[in-house]
């Protein structure tokens, strides 16, 4: 029994299905069936190297793992978006050549991850009989990223506005993942308040909605 290359529609072709980056690799992932033991997958590279470090129970919980590891290599250039907006960056009158280069590249950079980690894929389906794989839907979306999780959302913002991840995540639990806007603004507003000070922003919370 050999491994069955998964069916890849016209528009895909030569494209990685976990992030849609272009792509001349591909996976074999553990799949046991009657007739092969194998899927074979188009992936680029970059997410070949992370993939083959979570073989995990399934291939849809291997590709949330390869996008979380995307997401901690790309923290940088996500940032972008997050401390900048397009017009923002267009209408800096930076002078050092250093700044005019990254003035220059940063937005790019920032699309093209954000577009990678909010690649969708396809559904995976072998001589058109679909691949039927359960895995909760816990998907996140903010500011046009798409996160594996309000957690993973927490976590990058909290690793890239040096933001207090209890804080913040208290400020979720009680405002709710709609208002995850709100929270990281309490957050950043309160970023060197004490203990003492974000106990007491969280309680006030609690109270108004109760």
């Amino acid at each position: 029994m050999s491994g069955a290359l998964i069916d890849i529609p016209f528009e895909f072709r030569h494209i990685c299905w976990f992030c849609g980056e272009p792509c001349n690799q591909l996976l074999d992932y553990p799949y046991r069936h009657a007739n092969y033991r194998t899927i074979t997958i188009p992936c680029c590279k970059e997410c070949l190297q992370l993939a083959k470090k979570q073989l995990l129970t399934s291939y849809a919980e291997c590709r949330v793992a390869v996008k979380d590891a995307l997401m901690k290599r790309y923290a940088k250039h996500l940032a972008i978006g997050l401390n900048w907006t397009k017009e923002e960056l267009e209408e800096a009158d930076f002078t050092c050549r250093t700044l005019q280069s990254f003035q220059q590249s940063a937005w790019f950079m920032y699309e093209v991850a954000r577009d990678r980690i909010n690649f969708a894929g396809w559904q995976l389906s072998v001589d058109g009989v679909t691949l039927d794989v359960t895995i909760n839907d816990t998907r996140f979306e903010f500011d046009g990223v798409q996160y594996n999780s309000v957690f993973a959302a927490i976590e990058h913002y909290c690793r890239n506005l040096a933001l207090d991840k209890d804080f913040l995540s208290g400020l979720v639990a009680v405002v709710g993942k709609v208002r995850f806007g709100h929270a990281v603004r309490l957050a950043r507003i309160h970023i060197v308040s004490s203990d003492k000070v974000k106990r007491a922003v969280i309680q006030e919370l609690i109270d108004d909605l109760t």
